[in-house]
């Protein structure tokens, strides 16, 4: 893991990830989440859709072998090695509401939205543009009777991680996550690398 970069506590990063690069992401320390967005690079119209993929795929629980899928039904990425198999794609970037709104947090920090409303603003996308993320090693538990949701401590341990393969050129945004609840009220790093 000599050219892992790393994403600290409570922030995000963006960058390209062209068709057949792969991304390792790695958690660092265990417990850790990373929000994870994907936008077609030459139209970022086109991005990745919790829905579009979840219905394709009839199941909430994706990994490895599984596409996801952008709002126009094409396949951005697939997952091609997973250590966890427990990941969310059901619920929403923290930000300044959610830590006002769920914390009670007067001054609220403003979470993994703002974070990555900040770094992708290079490419010109917009907090409006950020659609529900793919979070990595968030584990959300839904009870099947009264569909309650609850956000348990990430299964990942040190060393775990997820690696994924662009199938089309992609602006990506990743975060380490900034709400406690989906890290075990515990902010760490998160670490991924580029391997074409």
């Amino acid at each position: 893991m000599q050219n892992l970069k790393i994403i600290p506590p409570r922030s995000s990063v963006s960058f390209t990830l062209k068709e057949g690069q792969r991304l390792k992401v790695v958690d660092i320390q265990g417990e850790q989440v990373s929000d994870f967005i994907s936008f077609n690079e030459h139209d970022p119209r086109e991005y990745l859709s919790s829905g579009r993929t979840i219905d394709y795929a009839e199941t909430i629980f994706l990994t490895k072998g599984i596409p996801f899928y952008s709002n126009r039904s094409n396949i951005m990425f697939e997952i091609l090695e997973d250590t966890v198999g427990k990941h969310d794609f059901l619920l929403t970037p923290c930000s300044s509401d959610t830590f006002r709104i769920i914390y009670g947090h007067s001054n609220p920090h403003r979470g993994c939205l703002g974070n990555l409303t900040e770094s992708l603003k290079e490419y010109g996308i917009t907090a409006d543009q950020i659609p529900i993320c793919f979070n990595i090693f968030m584990n959300v538990d839904v009870d099947g009777e009264t569909g309650k949701i609850s956000v348990l401590p990430p299964k990942s341990k040190a060393g775990d991680y997820i690696i994924l393969e662009a199938r089309m050129d992609l602006i990506i945004g990743m975060t380490a996550c900034s709400a406690g609840m989906s890290n075990n009220y515990s902010f760490k790093s998160i670490g991924f690398e580029i391997v074409d």
